[in-house]
């Protein structure tokens, strides 16, 4: 049946029957009418009760279980990631150190020790109630002097100058040493041990030899406690016959935890050859060499003089563990200085009696006279690399301009000793004119760091290496910032 419509196509009208008619046309409605209007949803958060009753529902505590396991399997992931990385990550590995290597020596003559209104109490004594303080300084070893008389002959050599006290009295100095943890060594050097003198069996000697004689006296210290002995390189006993002798019975005296040892005062460049090899003389047969920094004089050497000398010392190529003691004379300006490169140089420090003690360079420092050394010796154990690490010499160049330096100025000295990525700067200035460093003397240097100490006590903080102006005869010490150069 066709669908007649009047008017606009798309409008109609429905009748009661169901069938569409005609509308008036102030009529019309649309062809299609839906069954309800379509209604807008406006969205609104949850009230706190609908949240609470949300969030108690058993869905959201699996949930949230399962998010608080998740957290913490990662964080487990992480840690042990982090732990593996730290593990399977190079590391600089300390070395291990016989005692004569981590101890600082400290040589004396007990005769130092005395004061003029106690004639009655011996210089031995007088050294045993000292142990605190030298323990308090860092000291680890003792090496006594002029125990004995350089007419000695080896008959006598358990016997000891009756002016510095008895031979208990001594004994017991070695005990005490010990049991505050400083060792005592014996200085035997000068002594013309195998010279046969007149005296009491000498006939006995000469059957038998000084050789044993000498071995007896050895080992009757060794017996008490003395943990070595010290010789120099012109004496007699150098020599690789009785170097051999004396190792052998040392070693009989040594342990892992108590080792006995034998050092070689070398007064020249370099020591007399021997029938072994140079291995043996600084490894088995002789522990320690010392050297001087400043060559013997009779008179205290100028300051460029102390500058040429430390320089050959700082150039001078080591293969061994070396120890070092100042030995020539030195101006008491500079005596700080060489204080600071004996202390941080490579090797075992030497320290003569009264070097602890420097010359005051500032009233400030009249009620410090011990503050720099102990401030060196406790940065030597603290930090690694002033104590064994890799030193490297830094040579200026003299032709670049410099602030405050002219032609005739005595030039600055400075090194490295690093371990790992850390580093520590040793500059010294030992002229008598204020330096100011190049800011492209180093380049490979990282540009700051922070003052560990000075000569002058006077410096701390962060420093930049473009801005450091050095005092007349001053040492520095800097621990550089780490760099992607370092």
């Amino acid at each position: 049946m066709t669908l007649k419509v009047e008017g606009d196509p798309g409008y109609g009208s429905a009748s009661a029957g169901g069938r569409f008619t005609a509308l008036d046309s102030s009529e019309t409605v649309p062809l299609l009418i839906p069954d309800t209007e379509q209604q807008h949803h406006i969205w609104k958060p949850l009230s706190r009760e609908e949240l609470e009753k949300c969030a108690g529902g058993p869905e959201w505590k699996k949930f949230r279980s399962r998010l608080v396991l998740c957290f913490w399997i990662g964080w487990l992931i992480m840690l042990g990631a982090a732990i593996t990385i730290i593990i399977q990550s190079p590391r600089m590995e300390s070395p291990s150190l016989h005692w004569w290597q981590r101890d600082v020596f400290y040589r004396l003559h007990p005769t130092l020790f005395m004061d003029a209104d106690s004639d009655e109490v011996s210089h031995a004594s007088r050294v045993s109630k000292r142990l605190l303080y030298l323990k308090s300084l860092g000291v680890g070893a003792v090496i006594l002097e002029g125990l004995f008389h350089h007419e000695i002959s080896p008959t006598n050599l358990t016997e000891i100058d009756q002016s510095l006290g008895t031979l208990p009295q001594f004994t017991q100095l070695i005990t005490e040493s010990r049991k505050e943890g400083v060792r005592v060594m014996l200085d035997l050097c000068e002594l013309d041990l195998f010279e046969q003198k007149s005296g009491n069996n000498t006939d006995a000697m000469r059957l038998s030899g000084p050789s044993e004689y000498i071995q007896h006296s050895l080992r009757y210290w060794l017996e008490h406690g003395i943990s070595g002995f010290g010789i120099c390189d012109t004496d007699a006993a150098f020599s690789a016959k009785t170097l051999m002798e004396w190792n052998v019975l040392i070693q009989e005296f040594s342990s892992q935890d108590d080792e006995r040892i034998l050092m070689v005062r070398q007064t020249g460049n370099a020591l007399p050859a021997l029938n072994v090899s140079i291995m043996a003389v600084n490894g088995s047969l002789v522990e320690l060499v010392t050297k001087s920094l400043i060559p013997p004089s009779h008179h205290p050497l100028s300051p460029s003089e102390v500058a040429e000398a430390m320089e050959a010392s700082l150039q001078m190529p080591q293969e061994n563990w070396p120890s070092w003691t100042v030995g020539g004379g030195v101006p008491w300006e500079l005596q700080r200085a060489v204080l600071v490169l004996i202390m941080t140089l490579p090797g075992t420090p030497i320290i003569r009696y009264g070097d602890e003690v420097n010359p005051v360079q500032d009233l400030d420092q009249l009620n410090q006279p011990l503050a720099l050394f102990q401030s060196l010796s406790q940065s030597r154990v603290r930090e690694e690399a002033l104590h064994f690490g890799r030193f490297t010499f830094l040579s200026f160049n003299h032709s670049m301009p410099s602030s405050g330096l002219n032609s005739t100025a005595t030039p600055p000295l400075a090194f490295l000793r690093s371990w790992g990525c850390v580093h520590f700067l040793v500059l010294f200035n030992l002229g008598s004119e204020p330096h100011t460093l190049d800011p492209d003397w180093a380049p490979s240097l990282p540009e700051g760091g922070v003052f560990v100490t000075s000569t002058g006590l006077d410096r701390c903080g962060p420093v930049s290496l473009k801005s450091i102006k050095m005092k007349p005869h001053e040492a520095i010490i800097i621990k550089l910032f780490e760099s992607d150069n370092s």
